[in-house]
């Protein structure tokens, strides 16, 4: 009796792991597939300007790294009051996606992402971001915007830009 218990238990615990792990792949699929969602509508709320939608992806906390060195937008009150003033009258900002890539910690409760986007007024950006899952699903606690600069067009956007650092700060005093 022993001897079978466990031999039973031999075949009968690798098709338990497997699966679980399947069930994990399948969790993921279908929170990949949310966070895509999430982004995706991200910026389509951003293109319409549509205030309450956009900001509703974000963590009660959540934080909107901008482009220049003093853009850190906490969610509340700064960024609220941004967009606010921003996306009155229905315009808002259009970058759309043209590559995604998302990453999950082991627990499934946190994924992070990194996207190029693509502004027909601005060029290309990278967007980077961390993710919270919340009772009511994901959530965006960070997003970060950076302009993507060709290597070979490094040094004189990088005069440009410490130029215009040299200027305001000369204006600050």
């Amino acid at each position: 009796m022993t001897r079978l218990f466990f031999i039973a238990a031999f075949i009968l615990f690798p098709v338990s792991v497997f699966a679980g792990a399947g069930n994990i792949g399948t969790e993921r699929g279908a929170d990949r597939a949310a966070i895509t969602h999430l982004l995706d509508g991200f910026h389509q709320a951003a293109a319409r300007g549509e205030r309450e939608r956009y900001l509703d992806y974000f963590t009660a906390d959540g934080v909107f790294m901008g482009t220049d060195d003093w853009e850190r937008w906490p969610l509340n009150p700064d960024f609220r009051q941004y967009v606010t003033k921003r996306f009155k009258g229905g315009k808002g900002w259009r970058y759309t996606p043209v590559e995604r890539h998302i990453s999950f910690a082991p627990s499934g409760k946190v994924a992070w992402f990194d996207e190029i986007t693509k502004s027909e007024k601005w060029g290309l950006f990278r967007g980077t971001g961390v993710l919270l899952k919340q009772k009511d699903g994901w959530k965006l606690a960070r997003y970060t915007m950076s302009v993507l600069v060709p290597n070979e067009a490094w040094i004189p956007i990088s005069d440009l830009a410490k130029a215009a650092v040299r200027r305001r700060d000369a204006g600050k005093k």
